[in-house]
């Protein structure tokens, strides 16, 4: 009886050839992972979402005293602010800005307060859009013209204080 030989098993293909392989099936996958890879995430928020409430208790409970502590010691004086010397410095209006907020030297800041009072007062202000100013007669000679934004009249304001 002859004893068949068995035949030798493949032997695998050389490392240069399956590397070549490996790189060709990444290159043909790389755009494919690109595209999911936004589901993949919009998937997985909802995931990390519902794991985040038991966490953040967890947090609560263990930084509560913390947070007491540190609120209790940092609370500040209730100080005013030193104002700026400049803003409080009284200036004298123009004639037309004089029939507006008065004829007497008053701080540029209230000079503003005064002109929103007489604008809300006759309401000046346009319906539409509220940062549109609507002159009448007197805010006419004040802006020069019609209708101006809330930005620019402090500018053209600024022209008539002296």
């Amino acid at each position: 009886m002859a004893t068949a030989k068995k035949a030798p098993a493949k032997k695998a293909a050389p490392a240069s050839t399956a590397t070549a392989a490996t790189k060709a099936a990444v290159k043909t996958a790389a755009p494919a992972k690109k595209a999911p890879a936004k589901a993949v995430k919009a998937v997985a928020a909802p995931a990390k979402k519902a794991a985040s409430p038991a966490k953040k208790a967890a947090a609560k409970t263990a930084t509560a005293p913390k947070a007491a502590a540190k609120k209790t010691p940092a609370k500040k004086a209730t100080t005013k602010r030193a104002v700026n010397a400049a803003f409080m410095k009284a200036l004298t209006p123009s004639s037309a800005l004089a029939a507006i907020v008065g004829g007497k030297p008053i701080p540029r800041t209230e000079v503003v307060k005064q002109m929103w009072v007489y604008i809300k007062k006759h309401k000046l202000q346009d319906e539409v859009n509220k940062r549109l100013v609507n002159a009448d007669a007197k805010l006419k000679e004040v802006f020069g013209k019609a209708q101006v934004t809330m930005f620019e009249m402090a500018g053209l304001i600024g022209k008539h204080l002296k």
